[in-house]
């Protein structure tokens, strides 16, 4: 909740700049741009107002970004499909000589300034739905006391308008007495309502402006747009500018529906129009209801309108066309904001996975997997070849937990907190849960039984700043830490996706950190495993809670034969059984099935 409201408050810092450009384009391009342009560059902004809600539903999100993302991918790569395991796989066990343990971080408690700002705009949220549901409620009644058009005559000026715009849709017409202007409503049933006083005492010329206005409405979709201005009122009801660039978008509504009119009709009744709209102006308010189109509007946008109407002219094949080029350049700047606010809210939730000179392989692992939902990912420096399982999980972030452990370990030997020959620290007498836990710990050993106390401790030593600075240097996942020092790479403020795991294990194996050789062997000595023959296995477990409240297993680590090291990483969710054991069990499976490790 705290980290949505603060980066839903930096988004809202962008959209405030958007909003600025997309009025000072409008009055700068105004002369270039024709009314339906200036009009339609609005809804470049109602896009870039969803986009900050978009991580709410990040499955599709992330598939577009990989499905945008393969056209980078090398004509090369090639999909391998790896071979059915056996039920000897699902017997093999780590249990015995991996251990993982861990305690499970709370949730960060938000603070109360945040929550505060969370309930304002729920209960900001509430109240105007609430408006909203009360206007649609009153205009509903009117509805139900309207009646079906029977003037002849003004029927049959329907069915011209209706014919000169080539709508085949017969649009019901209805009268009332509780309206002072004619609206359209109504997104899949569409229905015009005009005044009883309009249809009594008609005027024909009134009557077919007026009808035109409205089928321009229907024909250029306008109700659609009505339901997503309100849906954006309701949702930044606090931002004084998308109050009012929302209000222009309705007013740019009204004007392009005017030159849409305009369009059609010769010069010499465009005085006629405007005329029209002047005496409706005399006699007419603002409607408050939600989800309708009207001819009226504000008196000052009244003025705006007869201005240009007045000023009107044909539009030119060449200026549709400048009009429509000047768009999309302005269409492509504004939406280049999109990763600003995605990647604000999203709390950079997915990795941006560089493939250019990268030979990669889509492998199929699902019957590895099971019923589990992860993926699994390697780099085999042999080959060079990447094999990824699931590519959405895989560049998906998410806290790394234990982890992590391997690189808290190595910054805090790079920092003097321990060294390769003193790294012991006592029993802080505090009693848990796991036996093993319940003495002075080596780094070995504690890296060896997950001993959470240990790291935290050294952190604590080697303080936030100088974590944050190796973190940074290493450019370790989101790169992102809460203030808290005993949880932050398990509270879910620091993420790593899978293939970044296997990028690091890759950087820290060669020292591409630039640090100490002795430190770099300290710790690849502290997660060795095991080894077979001329095969050398280091690896790390991690369990924990994801943002949605899964469980998360992770097994990391490479596999050196004969000096030729392959990373690799694992990670599986599931609301119940997901454990860094059972990733193990996973991963060993796989590695067996690939040749690379003998489980026997």
């Amino acid at each position: 909740m705290e980290s949505f409201i603060i980066h839903f408050l930096i988004c809202n810092v962008f959209i405030c700049i958007i909003t600025g450009i997309l009025l000072a384009a409008r009055q700068l391009f105004k002369k270039i741009l024709t009314s339906r342009m200036q009009y339609n560059l609005w809804f470049l902004l109602l896009v870039l107002l969803a986009v900050p809600f978009i991580p709410f539903n990040p499955d599709w999100l992330q598939k577009f970004f990989i499905w945008f993302e393969s056209f980078k991918i090398l004509p090369h790569q090639y999909t391998d499909t790896m071979p059915e395991e056996t039920s000897a796989f699902f017997q093999y066990s780590t249990k015995g000589w991996i251990n993982d343990l861990g305690i499970a971080a709370s949730r960060k408690t938000p603070s109360a300034i945040w929550l505060i700002l969370f309930i304002l705009w729920v209960i900001g949220i509430i109240i105007m739905i609430l408006l909203m549901l009360k206007s649609a409620v009153y205009f509903n009644i009117i509805k139900k006391s309207a009646l079906p058009l029977q003037n002849s005559a003004v029927r049959k000026i329907y069915y011209n308008c209706l014919k000169e715009l080539n709508i085949k849709k017969i649009i019901p017409v209805y009268s009332t007495a509780f309206l002072k202007s004619p609206v359209i409503t109504g997104l899949f049933k569409p229905c015009i309502y005009l005044p009883i006083h309009l249809v009594s005492g008609y005027n024909q010329d009134d009557i077919r402006y007026i009808i035109l206005h409205e089928l321009q409405h229907y024909k250029h979709k306008d109700a659609l747009a009505n339901y997503l201005m309100d849906t954006a009122i309701i949702i930044y009801w606090f931002n004084p500018l998308v109050w009012y660039a929302l209000k222009e978008m309705k007013n740019d509504k009204e004007t392009a529906c005017d030159s849409s009119v305009l369009e059609i009709l010769d010069k010499d009744f465009y005085k006629d129009y405007g005329n029209t709209l002047i005496n409706f102006a005399g006699n007419i308010s603002r409607l408050p209801f939600p989800f309708t189109n009207s001819i009226s509007t504000g008196m000052k946008q009244m003025q705006k309108r007869i201005l240009n109407i007045a000023n009107y002219h044909t539009i030119s094949y060449r200026k549709k066309l400048y009009s429509f080029f000047l768009y999309i350049i302005t269409a492509v700047f504004l939406l280049c904001f999109i990763p600003f606010l995605s990647i604000q809210t999203a709390g950079n939730s997915y990795y941006s996975f560089n493939r250019h000179n990268k030979n990669i392989t889509y492998t199929d692992l699902k019957s590895y997997f099971g019923k589990n939902k992860g993926s699994f990912v390697m780099y085999n420096t042999t080959d060079n070849l990447w094999q990824i399982y699931n590519q959405e999980y895989a560049l998906t972030r998410i806290s790394p937990v234990s982890t992590y452990k391997i690189y808290s370990a190595l910054f805090c030997l790079e920092s003097g907190i321990i060294s390769p020959s003193q790294s012991f620290i006592p029993w802080n007498k505090q009693h848990y849960i796991y036996d093993m836990w319940n003495n002075g710990q080596t780094l070995k050993s504690a890296m060896q039984n997950s001993v959470t106390w240990y790291f935290q401790d050294i952190d604590k030593q080697a303080g936030l700043s100088v974590i944050r600075d190796y973190i940074k240097k290493t450019g370790y996942g989101n790169q992102t830490t809460s203030d808290n020092l005993s949880s932050y790479w398990a509270d879910s403020s620091l993420k790593i996706s899978p293939v970044e795991q296997v990028e690091m294990l890759k950087k820290f194996y060669y020292n591409q950190f630039g640090f100490s050789p002795e430190n770099i062997n300290t710790v690849k000595n502290s997660i060795r495993i095991a080894s077979s023959g001329n095969t050398v296995l280091y690896g790390k477990t991690g369990t924990g809670e994801t943002d949605n409240g899964n469980k998360s297993g992770w097994f990391i680590g490479y596999i050196e034969k004969n000096g030729k090291p392959c990373f690799f990483a694992t990670n599986i969710q599931d609301k119940g059984i997901a454990t860094g054991a059972a990733a193990t069990d996973i991963t060993f499976s796989i590695l067996s099935g690939m040749g690379l490790w003998n489980t026997d």
